[in-house]
């Protein structure tokens, strides 16, 4: 079992899981057969009092050190506050208009803005990217010429879920990591599976905006921040920087919220780079209740917006139910038994953020939850019982219990951790000397490495910036080193496989090797340092 901490560096496997088994879990399991109304003002407002109890209840007991709600409800925002501080160290209050990183909800987001892109009728939904960026490719050429903007925002592009993730870490820019995606082997056929893929999306709505003649984050900003007055909402981390008001992101150490970690989304911005308040997301959330329009102007074509809506890509079935649930485009998709639609999205950075959003639009009613701590399930706790107490006078489920359970156990959500570092050999074999190991090693899809001595030891050096990682030795030739990044799993091991001249032929560096592509080939022997 990991400690606090360790749990907090998964965040993106969190991501996935919340995007597949999400939608299941959040659907009332008692509601089958109730005859359907329409939720009233007096409903709603008894859930806010209680959502209110709820997150105070949070923040005294130091569940999470901070968190923003707002609601929206038949047009209009009737409930935007914030709780708790937006930083352990200042302890400056939060309030509606402080600014959180949304990671996730971003593509909710996003979709948005590619909704408006494609009604302005220079693109479609279904769109080529071999015609709006040429110079993207995936690894099969047949794929490259026919995905499309929906493929990628379905997320059934046939990539690996999280691909381009760990190149992130590696600190590779946007543009070098949806280059690489072409050495990416697939995981699956094309359109035939749903796999979660924060670059996949990143590159359909990067090519959306190209045919524009804009970058991303200026699309973004034309098309759905300024039009809707959102003027502390930003697609660029700079922004989200510069912000006096803004809520930092926190993770658990050994019983204790640390502001420890700065978490800079840009090269995934369509995808995971929003920071936004709560006072802003209420006029985007208005927008997509209104089908697009806002203050009675039409600021994103209907048809365009609806399809975001629309189920594409079968994610699993209720247990309880057997009712289906889909992706949609950037929305998790579902409908309860009464058949209503559900939207809803969760976001998670393992360095310091959990979002969550839920809609409900056939009742006019939304709910979005922010919070600066790393993902224990208490936004999708918070958002899913307000709205079971809005639609149905009271939680379907304890909600609390459930999704601290789920988060709580990295197994349940596939986390792959590798070998357990921890305990040493009980007799280890000595390495070979530092020139067997020293040298450069490359990898079509992660780069080059090199192997280089520093202090009489070993050190790994990763990634366009050269970072420098200290090894130690574990058994004879495998090393460990500690990881770092989003996707961080602690102490990792470092194996070489010696040639037959006395030296590593290879070297596989584990953290690296989840799909077996971690393995590193000698190109040239490295001087020593």
């Amino acid at each position: 079992m990991m400690n606090q901490y360790s749990n907090a560096i998964h965040a993106s496997h969190y991501a996935r899981f919340a995007a597949i088994f999400l939608p299941i879990l959040l659907m009332p399991l008692w509601a089958a057969g109730q005859e359907k109304s329409h939720v009233t003002s007096e409903q709603v407002t008894h859930a806010i009092q209680e959502l209110e109890k709820l997150a105070q209840k949070q923040v005294q007991e130091n569940a999470l050190p901070g968190l923003a709600i707002a609601v929206v409800f038949q047009g209009k925002a009737v409930y935007a506050k914030g709780f708790g501080v937006r930083d352990v160290n200042t302890k400056q209050p939060i309030d509606a208009d402080t600014v959180f990183q949304l990671a996730s909800v971003s593509k909710s987001i996003g979709s948005t803005v590619v909704a408006g892109l494609v009604s302005e009728g220079k693109i479609t939904w279904d769109s080529k990217l071999s015609i709006l960026d040429p110079t993207f490719e995936m690894f099969d050429p047949w794929v490259t010429r026919e995905i499309t903007i929906r493929d990628m925002y379905a997320h059934r592009s046939g990539l690996p879920a999280h691909a381009g993730d760990l190149l992130e870490d590696l600190d590779f820019t946007r543009a070098e990591i949806l280059y690489r995606l072409r050495y990416q082997h697939p995981d699956s056929s094309f359109r035939s599976h749903y796999a979660y893929t924060n670059f996949g999306m990143t590159e359909g709505g990067i090519a959306a905006a190209k045919a524009y003649g804009l970058e991303w984050e200026e699309a973004a900003a034309r098309k759905l921040y300024k039009p809707l007055g959102m003027g502390s909402t930003s697609s660029r981390y700079a922004d989200f920087i510069a912000r006096r008001n803004k809520a930092l992101g926190h993770v658990l150490v050994d019983g204790q919220w640390v502001q420890r970690f700065k978490r800079d989304p840009d090269a995934q911005s369509p995808t995971g780079g929003v920071s936004s308040s709560v006072n802003d997301l209420t006029k985007w959330m208005r927008l997509q209740l209104a089908n697009g329009k806002f203050e009675g102007k039409q600021i994103v074509g209907e048809k365009a917006l609806a399809e975001t809506h629309h189920p594409q890509m079968l994610t699993g079935f209720n247990p309880f139910t057997q009712l289906p649930t889909f992706y949609g485009l950037g929305w998790n998709v579902s409908y309860d038994p009464e058949g209503r639609l559900r939207l809803n999205h969760s976001g998670a950075f393992g360095l310091g953020a959990a979002t969550y959003v839920n809609l409900v639009p056939n009742e006019q009613l939304g709910i979005v939850v922010l919070t600066n701590a790393y993902p224990i399930g208490l936004a999708e706790a918070l958002g899913t019982t307000f709205v079971d107490i809005a639609l149905y006078g009271k939680p379907t489920q304890d909600w609390f219990a459930l999704f601290k359970q789920v988060y709580s156990d990295p197994a349940a959500i596939g986390t792959v951790l590798g070998f357990d570092y921890s305990k040493p050999p009980a007799l280890p074999a000595p390495a070979l000397t530092n020139n067997a190991y020293v040298g450069r090693y490359t990898n079509d899809y992660f780069g080059d490495i090199s192997i280089i001595e520093k202090q009489g030891g070993l050190a790994i050096e990763q990634g366009p910036k050269k970072k420098i990682f200290a090894m130690k030795h574990y058994d004879r030739d495998t090393f460990t080193y500690e990881t770092e990044g989003e996707n961080a799993v602690e102490r990792s091991g470092i194996t070489f496989t010696i040639g037959p001249d006395g030296k590593a032929a290879q070297v596989v560096v584990e953290n690296l090797n989840v799909r077996d592509e971690g393995t590193f080939k000698r190109v040239a022997d490295q001087k020593q340092k």
